[in-house]
């Protein structure tokens, strides 16, 4: 059987090559870019070359080092634009490391800048991000169902069902589940 990060055709590939991409468009070496994410250069090649798959935490770090959001360098690797995309269209992202499941609701297109993420934890939960993927992005974040702690540049909100917040991201974000529940929550990213 195939090994599915090495099939040129999986997500985790076509990631991989975007990444090599983004690195070698700035010039960077792996050692410049180890510097700029705090990533070590070997996580770097094995990502590069889909030996590993990345967590959100390491894509993360690698979003901030390029100034991107995570969902617009998936949305790179994803197909092309169409206006309207169907549930089983959709493309999901797993986090190996914790379970953490991203959809994207919106149809992908490189040149729009608004879209909207269903997120799904499941209970006991924290990931952690150092620093935004572009410093001010804008997020409206609606939870569906369960809890979860956001701290944003160390102020915590604590959210249940229906709740609404609104937030600019300059600086760390955590996410927290409790240990008996998970939460599903959209997130709209302007």
């Amino acid at each position: 059987m195939e090994n599915p990060l090495t099939d040129e055709t999986s997500l985790d590939h076509r990631l991989a090559q975007r990444l090599k991409a983004l690195r070698a468009d700035r010039g960077w070496s792996l050692d410049d870019l180890a510097k700029r994410s705090t990533i070590s250069r070997a996580t770097l090649s094995r990502l590069e070359n889909a030996e590993v798959s990345g967590t959100a935490t390491v894509l993360g770090k690698l979003c901030a080092a390029y100034g991107l959001p995570l969902s617009r360098l998936l949305r790179m690797v994803e197909a092309g634009f169409a206006p309207m995309i169907r549930p089983p269209d959709q493309p999901v992202w797993t986090d190996p490391e914790t379970g953490f499941v991203r959809r994207s609701l919106s149809p992908p297109a490189q040149s729009l800048a608004g879209e909207v993420l269903e997120c799904s934890l499941g209970p006991n939960v924290d990931i952690a991000y150092e620093s935004p993927p572009r410093p001010g992005l804008e997020h409206h974040l609606l939870m569906q169902e369960g809890a979860l702690t956001l701290t944003i540049e160390g102020k915590p909100y604590r959210l249940a069902p229906g709740d609404c917040l609104r937030y600019q991201l300059f600086g760390p974000s955590r996410f927290v589940t409790p240990p008996d529940q998970g939460a599903r929550y959209l997130l709209f990213l302007v």
